[in-house]
């Protein structure tokens, strides 16, 4: 049995999309991320402190994409019957231990389709959601299995400049969500 085959994602399903997010079934998770790809969905969530700084998540090593690289706060894929909202809430604890009573006025921001190779381990072809929330009780307890570090960066700065921060290696669905917030 090949390392995909026995992969933690081979065991899950995400939602199948047509390009304007209408579902169009489950596929297997692991399917919709090799080869040429199945478009699904996914959310991306920024979580801001009260002075304009982002929290970025680096994704954990153990990643099968992406592993290591610089996210938005988090990034996932809503199970069948969660709304983008719930999945985010369940994400967000999850992964960084926050619970709903820390933050205030999650609410989607943007919607996008992108598809983008990663080296020769897989794709993301995704009608990405983007959501964004105000953190007012920043106490975190990060999953190190889901992140391997935390960052708070100013997001004008790192929107207008993305080339200051290139030792980053931000995510491309973090950066396609940066730069159309820009427009």
């Amino acid at each position: 049995m090949s390392t995909d085959e026995t992969h933690e994602n081979a065991e899950q399903d995400v939602i199948a999309v047509d390009a304007e997010d209408n579902e169009q079934g489950l596929v297997n998770r692991l399917d919709a991320h090799t080869g040429d790809g199945i478009r699904h969905r996914a959310f991306t969530a920024l979580l801001f402190d009260g002075d304009g700084n982002v929290l970025l998540a680096q994704r954990a090593p153990e990643k099968r994409l992406w592993n290591t690289y610089w996210d938005g706060t988090v990034a996932s894929h809503p199970r069948e019957g969660q709304t983008q909202k719930e999945a985010t809430e369940i994400r967000l604890e999850e992964e960084l231990g926050v619970t709903p009573d820390q933050y205030e006025n999650l609410r989607v921001t943007d919607r996008f389709e992108y598809k983008r190779y990663f080296e020769n381990a897989g794709v993301e072809h995704e009608v990405c959601t983007v959501l964004q929330a105000t953190l007012t009780d920043t106490t975190l307890d990060p999953d190190p299995e889901e992140v391997a570090g935390l960052l708070w960066a100013p997001y004008e700065r790192l929107q207008a400049h993305p080339e200051q921060y290139r030792q980053l290696r931000l995510c491309p669905w973090f950066e396609i969500a940066m730069r159309r917030d820009a427009e």
